[in-house]
């Protein structure tokens, strides 16, 4: 009897599962798939077979790591399997079957942390942003306020410099008319002595 070959859409039409889902499931669990000449992917009734096994272990619970552990063990040879001697119990805790409420727990322990990791993320990230923007804002407002004491000490200091100069012009011109009248003033003490002198 020949053996069929079937192409990657073909394969998934036969076992009901989309060629993505065969793609990932040929590289997670490591099935080998040989190609034709052109390179295109073909499965045999064999690799049918195992598509159909996974999914009755994926829908009775397992996970992907059991379910490749349980297809490893049916490639083994007799002998080999002999050998192993693996008990219900320890086969039970390699691969074990999940209920619905233990689905529901564990998806909910899975989606906490994915939440959390989210949030821790998110968080640091805004701390960032907001501890960025809080520093540039007391930044801007430093120069403002470090401006408008600059200003006003500009301001007084022009003040300042113009009271003293007003003051300066004051004295110079106040100097200026003392020095005027003082002559006069010893001259009419001179002519006072002088004629005093000519009284007596």
């Amino acid at each position: 009897m020949a053996e069929n070959h079937y192409l990657i859409s073909e394969a998934s039409k036969k076992i009901n599962a989309e060629a993505h889902v065969l793609r990932y499931w040929e590289e997670e669990l490591g099935i080998e798939v040989p190609r034709n000449e052109m390179g295109h992917r073909y499965y045999t009734d064999e690799h049918i077979q195992m598509f159909k096994k996974i999914i009755e272990l994926k829908a009775k619970g397992y996970q992907l790591k059991a379910i490749k552990d349980e297809l490893t063990e049916d490639k083994m040879e007799p002998k080999e399997a002999e050998k192993t001697e693996v008990s219900v119990v320890e086969k039970a805790q390699v691969s074990p079957v999940v209920s619905s409420g233990d689905k529901m727990e564990q998806f909910h322990t899975i989606m906490t942390n994915i939440v959390s990791q989210a949030l821790a993320a998110n968080n640091e990230k805004l701390g960032h942003e907001v501890s960025g923007k809080v520093s540039e804002r007391v930044i801007k407002e430093m120069n403002f306020i470090m401006r408008l004491r600059d200003e006003k000490e500009e301001e007084r200091f022009k003040k300042l410099d113009e009271t003293l100069r007003s003051y300066q012009k004051n004295h110079k011109a106040r100097a200026e008319a003392a020095a005027t009248v003082t002559p006069v003033v010893k001259l009419k003490k001179k002519k006072r002595r002088f004629l005093s002198r000519k009284k007596s």
